[in-house]
């Protein structure tokens, strides 16, 4: 697809990418949203890259620097800000413009929005690859235990281990969690997922799931349960895997499906003052520096994560192939572009 390059506005910068990444909501996007505006639009939102255009306003970034991108770039001049909640500042998800109400990453070019409030900038001695990780896998798994308000000592399930939910895996760690479950079947998920701090791996080849569970916790569920991955029925079982007085919080995005249903004993649980939570990944050039400064410290290595390495623009359609198929030897593919 051949465009117009990006006009670089008084607060923007424009960037050559050096490394990105496709993402689970990319396919999302292309086979299953169908929205009229997404037509024509260029997807991709993880992203690190080098400013080869600034505004007149921007004051502290140059062109040469390279920089760590958010998948979520609010302006930060919406009212709705001071409520908190910038990934919605102005509307749902209004925060992520990448790929939905702007073009995206998957681009020679790429114009990035209040640039002082929204970009980081790439450590000398951090990879681009290891960068574009914290981009939006990093922030978001790690922002489930954040919602969950994982506390010392806690009990913390995690459905799914793909890469968000290895994240997750990783920041309830970070947040001293006592015991970690980690469900999933892929031999090389369940292996980082060890990595990364989980204690305990639930697998439906092993029986119930939900009966697992209640074994490792002596029948009384999770504190926090994040639901990173599976349909339309996990939220039924991750609210019955969840403790009384415990939080169940989904980072996942839900297809194929008009409603979501409860069964009668899920929906009764909630008598139990159980929470339920979503939310959508933190962005923004603080959220950015203090993650960078997790894995500088060595706390985190996100780009364990990343199986299959392609380079070159044109292998962009090769790396997004993979999360359309899924292989199971894959977690995260990335392309490098320097």
């Amino acid at each position: 697809m051949e465009k117009p390059a990006p006009q670089c506005g008084a607060d923007d910068v424009i960037v050559r990418p050096i490394a990105i990444a496709p993402c689970s909501s990319d396919v999302h996007s292309a086979f299953e949203l169908q929205a009229p505006w997404l037509m024509n639009r260029i997807l991709g939102h993880e992203c690190v890259g080098e400013i080869i255009e600034k505004g007149e306003r921007v004051q502290d970034f140059e062109v040469g620097d390279r920089v760590v991108i958010p998948c979520t770039t609010p302006t930060w001049k919406h009212p709705d800000i001071q409520d908190s909640y910038h990934q919605h500042a102005g509307g749902l998800n209004t925060g992520i413009c990448f790929s939905t109400y702007e073009d995206g990453t998957f681009a020679n070019l790429v114009k990035v929005r209040s640039a002082d409030m929204n970009l980081a900038l790439l450590p000398k001695d951090m990879a681009p690859e290891t960068a574009v990780m914290i981009t939006d896998m990093m922030t978001t798994g790690f922002h489930g235990p954040e919602l969950a308000g994982v506390k010392f000592g806690d009990t913390v399930a995690v459905f799914g281990i793909g890469p968000v939910g290895l994240m997750a895996v990783a920041g309830s760690a970070l947040m001293g969690a006592g015991k970690i479950i980690a469900l999933g079947t892929r031999p090389n998920c369940v292996k980082l997922a060890r990595e990364y701090g989980a204690t305990d791996i639930v697998s439906y080849k092993d029986g119930d799931v939900l009966r697992q569970i209640m074994d490792l916790t002596g029948n009384q569920g999770a504190d926090a349960v994040i639901v990173c991955g599976g349909n339309d029925r996990t939220i039924d079982l991750a609210l019955a895997a969840t403790k009384n007085g415990g939080t169940l919080v989904n980072l996942n995005v839900i297809t194929g499906v008009d409603s979501l249903n409860l069964s009668m004993s899920a929906a009764a649980a909630l008598v139990g003052h159980k929470t339920i939570k979503g939310g959508l990944c933190p962005g923004g050039r603080k959220r950015m520096e203090r993650l960078i400064a997790v894995v500088q410290a060595g706390r985190v290595d996100p780009s364990k994560m990343i199986t299959h390495r392609f380079r070159g623009l044109e292998s962009i359609e090769k790396a997004f192939q993979l999360m359309v198929d899924k292989p199971r030897d894959l977690i995260k593919p990335v392309v490098l572009l320097d």
